[in-house]
């Protein structure tokens, strides 16, 4: 209890301080200053869907194109997210407004859907699919007003703004198909100081749209490409028939507005999209209890430990000593190298690896290099962290191999290099096929492949092998007692030291600390939301690490005073039940929270999330097994071994 007290107020420190650092992101880029009339390019990113999980390029569609499309040369992790930023053909002019533009106007002809073409865009239609756009890099978003009073006679009600990313395709109402046709832009700027004889500059900061669906009759075009929209609310709905062709304009208006919003604050209004008290108070409270727990957990097993070792280092007590039991009974067996401790080491090795490319991901997210505002960095930065990694990862698993009586360390190293990763690699690309096979954006091309398997033979393989001939080398883990030559008979175990009651007591608690940071993750993930709470992540990460290694040193503690030294695989098995809960808080975010209901999209969540519970495994377990290793070695030093 003294020790969960003297953790609080200290917890609480550093929740204030994350408290500063979540919110704070670097912007990306150098601010573009426009000037009165220059052009603002609206760019086209992707579609997306919550319930296929399948983005696909703008121009899948039968939208309006410039007479040149050009591709936005991207990174590694734009690709791997499914963006293809292309060029459009909205005209759009710095502070100058447009009251309605017909795009593809050819003599103000009405844009012709075969139908094929009108077929497809129902089916996105009714897919729930949303069109993403950006302008000068700040993608749009569309403005939801919810009313907070619940008095619905109270006239001045309070609205409560968010917006969400994008703008829906269209709708559906009655079983008819409407397709939004009109957008009406709405783009913020931000007026800079100068000085009396400099012209103006302007700074785009914020970027919106109202979508509209308006029919054909109702839209009245000329031969200059403006148009008329219709007054008021009398307008029918753009209806989209799949059986037939459809005639329609695509059209758009152009409206600015001052704004007070500085350009290093123009994200905010995209971050704050959700109401983050649930999000403070939980994670308040899992600081709270568990640094309460672990205190409980560290005063038990402290005063446990130490009055074990006050009674094996009586000398004095001889009966006492021929009648010993528990842990320290083992001590010839508990350091007997395990079953497979290639693949064991090859393992922790990855872990480790993994352990550290999140750490600095995390880490350099917190210090805001990792912003929303470039694209796809967070996605890069881990895929060649983890590639550079591999040197730690080679290492810790050679001088562990060497420790557990391993001789073949090319093979080892081999193996370090390939198994996990190869595990990835093949969930992948067989995930990946089946995108292919939708035409998505979201299927990785042929030569990124290439270069992300050049990426792992040529800089990943080597490091590991680079790390695992040092860590080969290296002078072995010494432990502090013999091992027997011949193994000590096992007793028969009670039920609760099973193996897979072990998982799920060993797993509760640090999931405990994390589930709600996962639903954040989730939604980021699956829902096309931004994440930015890497102050958050770091936290909970850190309590993660903290409850991960308590749990296991309690585990091995238990096992070893059942006199079991098998300790070695069910630690790092144990350590990774949290694994488990993920698993099973994935399958009810799958059934309560998206609306999938097709094979394709249900083989992607469930193979990706299969990913990120083995990603999430190996990370406790390596975590759990390291701290139970020193504390083994550290209570067996302790003892006087006759």
């Amino acid at each position: 209890m003294a020790a969960a007290m003297i953790w609080l107020p200290w917890s609480l420190l550093l929740l204030s301080l994350m408290c500063q650092t979540s919110a704070f992101y670097v912007p990306g880029v150098a601010p573009i200053n426009f000037h009165q009339n220059d052009p603002v390019e609206i760019k086209a990113v992707k579609l997306t869907s919550s319930r296929t999980q399948l983005p696909y390029e703008y121009y899948s569609l039968p939208f309006c194109q410039p007479s040149k499309i050009t591709y936005k040369a991207e990174n590694l992790g734009e690709v791997l997210r499914g963006d293809r930023i292309v060029n459009t053909p909205f005209q759009v002019l710095m502070n100058s407004e447009k009251k309605c533009e017909v795009l593809c106007s050819q003599s103000s002809k009405p844009v012709t859907l075969t139908v094929e073409q009108s077929r497809l865009v129902a089916e996105r239609i009714t897919e729930d699919y949303y069109v993403h756009l950006i302008a000068d890099n700040l993608p749009v978003a569309t403005r939801l007003e919810l009313y907070s009073n619940r008095d619905s006679d109270d006239k001045k009600k309070e609205k409560d703004v968010q917006f969400e990313h994008g703008y829906r395709l269209g709708f559906t109402d009655v079983n008819k198909i409407y397709l939004h046709n009109h957008l009406s832009f709405i783009l913020y700027y931000h007026r800079e100081d100068m000085e009396e004889d400099q012209e103006h500059t302007y700074r785009v900061v914020r970027f919106e749209v109202i979508p509209q669906s308006i029919k054909l009759e109702d839209l009245k075009a000329d031969e200059k490409s403006s148009c008329t929209l219709p007054e008021g609310t009398n307008s029918s709905p753009q209806e989209i028939d799949p059986t037939k062709e459809n005639q329609l304009y695509f059209t758009y208006s152009v409206h600015w507005e001052e704004s007070d919003i500085k350009w290093a604050s123009r994200w905010d209004t995209y971050l704050t999209m959700s109401d983050v008290q649930i999000h403070w108070f939980s994670i308040i409270n899992s600081v709270v209890v568990v640094f309460f727990l672990s205190g409980i957990l560290s005063m038990i097993i402290i005063r446990t430990l130490r009055k074990d070792i006050a009674n094996y280092n009586k000398e004095d007590d001889i009966e006492d000593t021929m009648e010993e039991s528990g842990w320290k009974l083992v001590h010839g067996d508990v350091f007997r190298p395990p079953q497979y401790p290639m693949i064991l080491s090859s393992l922790l090795g990855s872990g480790i690896q993994l352990f550290c490319m999140i750490l600095i991901v995390i880490f350099v997210a917190m210090l805001g290099m990792l912003s929303p505002s470039s694209r796809g960095a967070l996605m890069t930065t881990a895929c060649f962290l983890f590639m550079f990694m591999g040197v730690f990862g080679g290492f810790s698993a050679g001088r562990l191999y060497r420790t557990l009586k391993g001789h073949r360390w090319k093979k080892g190293a081999f193996c370090t290099a390939t198994l996990y990763p190869g595990v990835v690699f093949g969930i992948c690309f067989i995930l990946n096929c089946f995108i292919w096979g939708k035409h998505s954006s979201g299927a990785v091309p042929f030569p990124t492949m290439v270069a992300l398997l050049c990426m792992w033979f040529g800089i990943s393989l080597p490091l590991v092998y680079l790390g695992y001939y040092f860590g080969f080398r290296k002078q072995p883990y010494d432990n502090p007692v013999r091992t027997n030559q011949i193994p000590r008979q096992i007793p028969e175990q009670r039920w609760y030291m099973n193996r897979f009651v072990g998982i799920l007591m060993a797993g509760i608690l640090p999931f405990g600390a994390m589930f709600i940071e996962l639903f954040f993750i989730f939604s980021a993930i699956w829902e096309n939301q931004f994440y930015y709470l890497f102050g958050f992540l770091f936290l909970v990460f850190i309590i993660l690490v903290v409850s991960c290694s308590q749990i296991s040193i309690v585990m091995v503690y238990f096992q070893l005073c059942a006199e079991d030294y098998r300790w070695w695989w069910r630690n790092f098995l144990v350590s990774g039940g949290s694994a488990f809960y993920v698993l099973v808080y994935a399958i009810f975010y799958f059934v309560n929270k998206l609306d999938i209901v097709e094979f394709i999209p249900s083989l992607l969540y469930f193979g990706y999330t299969a990913l990120m519970v083995l990603s999430f495994w190996l990370l406790t377990g390596t975590i759990g097994f390291y701290a139970a290793y020193m504390f083994v070695r550290k209570i067996y030093a302790a003892v006087k071994i006759d």
